[in-house]
């Protein structure tokens, strides 16, 4: 298997996937199947993170299924990537509408635990999976986009939708929860 275009030079990578994008919106199948693959694994890591790992993959195909509609649509104003993972973002905002009105499960579950946890270090991410969890759903977001995902602040913009500078609060606001949540699991054990 060859590596793709442009690996390990992120805006070569990018400007390959965005080719694929116009090649694939213009019918070529193989395109659209090399356009798939170079993607898959983002969209599946963005909405694993918003959603859960549970649900990671249903998204994930709800999200390519609404991609093969758009893709003759799609123009290059942003990167393929960009604009792919925007709309990822959009299947899981129309899921958390749709799931509004019955109950769902914590996306903190056991078969999320990575198998190289110990069981000394399972509480410690146990805790911090559900610091992150408790996030508003702006914030959280902004976080995994730049924090977990690496993207940078003007991409996370574009996906999220909104301004570079609201992505730079949310992030920061996200950061001064988390500190002030660890804050507090740590006061107990600290007067002990």
């Amino acid at each position: 298997m060859r590596a793709p275009a442009g690996a390990g030079n992120p805006e070569r990578d990018d400007e390959h996937v965005t080719e694929l994008a116009l090649a694939a919106g213009r019918g070529n199948k193989a395109a659209l199947t090399e356009f798939i693959q170079a993607t898959q694994a983002d969209v599946w890591r963005l909405l694993a993170h918003l959603a859960g790992r549970d649900h990671a993959d249903d998204l994930t195909q709800e999200t390519y299924l609404r991609v093969m509609k758009a893709l003759p649509k799609f123009a290059a104003k942003s990167s393929a990537r960009t604009w792919l993972l925007s709309l990822a973002r959009r299947v899981w905002v129309d899921s958390v509408r749709h799931d509004m009105a019955r109950p769902r499960k914590s996306i903190t579950e056991i078969d999320d635990v990575p198998r190289s946890t110990t069981p000394a270090a399972l509480p410690e991410w146990i805790d911090a999976r559900m610091v992150i969890e408790k996030l508003p759903p702006d914030r959280r977001e902004a976080l995994i986009l730049t924090q977990v995902l690496g993207y940078k602040y003007e991409e996370a913009a574009k996906i999220a939708g909104c301004r570079v500078g609201t992505i730079r609060s949310r992030v920061a606001r996200a950061r001064q929860d988390i500190i002030a949540a660890t804050a507090t699991q740590d006061s107990p054990a600290r007067s002990s």
